[in-house]
């Protein structure tokens, strides 16, 4: 199974995120250091969950490394974070 889905369905389980985009960006990062030739070690996330309503932008990004804590630690070299509640997300639209 891949890293990305392996991702989504840890995150899927534990926030029962209402959006979820994982994108993987390892691409954009050939030849810069961590970068995995196969990819799947640099990637870009959207996640909206009721799981963050109420809760400070560094908290929903802890909570989201600690989901993944071990993929961060494995071949994952970088995540960036875009971590909204419902209502933020709405308001955005």
């Amino acid at each position: 199974m891949s890293i990305a889905k392996v991702m989504e369905e840890k995150l899927q389980k534990a926030l029962n995120p209402k959006i979820i985009k994982l994108e993987d960006e390892s691409f954009r990062h050939a030849g810069h250091a961590g970068a995995n030739p196969e990819g799947e070690s640099h990637f870009q996330l959207l996640i909206v969950s009721a799981a963050f309503e109420g809760v400070s932008r560094v908290q929903r990004q802890r909570m989201v490394y600690d989901i993944l804590a071990e993929e961060m630690k494995g071949r994952v070299h970088a995540l960036g974070l875009k971590t909204l509640s419902i209502t933020e997300y709405e308001k955005s639209e």
